[in-house]
């Protein structure tokens, strides 16, 4: 039980330190809007891992294979939302700076917990990468003679779970600092246009 913890600890965490678009939305998004945003939204991420890898354990390689013919349209579709974003970012922050609206805090549509996570569910959703590591550690641990039962299925799961989370957590907290120190409409704007920058140079790199 301990080991099949560990592993399902490790593999969420693995899955989520690396800051791609997605952390860096998730940062801004909070710096911008609140952490109770921040939270759904981070929380919208770890589900679309728990899903991952709850499709990895229970189909394994045969879902994978089932997915590579169309990671490259996945890509491109999430590299599409992603500039999008970028885009709306960029400009929702601009408008509001013009006009004065030092206390705007609607960012993209995602006013609210529920579109937060919504939203960000969809789009880690839009991650093939995602399922096929979680296929591969699976495959790994039966080819190990790890316990393939369901019990210790549901352990895994959740332990990835719980890893997800809590560093997703951990991200929307270090936008809500940031969002808390940059206060001023000037420094608002910035943190708006640098992120719209970052994500939309990530999205570029899906598909590059």
């Amino acid at each position: 039980m301990t080991d099949t913890v560990l592993a399902g600890l490790i593999a969420g965490y693995g899955v989520a330190i690396p800051v791609g678009a997605i952390g860096a939305l998730l940062v801004s998004l909070t710096a911008r809007t609140s952490m109770r945003i921040g939270a759904a939204a981070a929380l919208g991420v770890a589900t679309a891992d728990l899903l991952y890898a709850v499709v990895a354990v229970l189909g394994g390689a045969a879902i994978a294979r089932f997915i590579a013919p169309v990671t490259g349209a996945l890509r491109w579709t999430a590299a599409v939302v992603l500039v999008a974003l970028a885009a709306r970012t960029a400009w929702t922050a601009w408008r509001a700076h013009t006009a004065g609206a030092t206390g705007q805090r609607e960012v993209d549509g995602l006013h609210n917990p529920p579109r937060a996570f919504l939203a960000l569910l969809g789009l880690t959703l839009l991650n093939p990468a995602t399922i096929i590591y979680f296929a591969a550690l699976v495959l790994g641990r039966q080819a190990a003679g790890g316990d393939t039962d369901a019990g210790d299925a549901a352990v895994f799961v959740t332990a990835a779970f719980v890893a997800s989370a809590s560093w997703q957590l951990l991200l929307a907290g270090s936008g809500a600092v940031l969002g808390r120190v940059l206060t001023s409409p000037r420094a608002r704007l910035g943190t708006a246009l640098v992120s719209a920058a970052v994500i939309a140079a990530l999205a570029v790199t899906l598909v590059a």
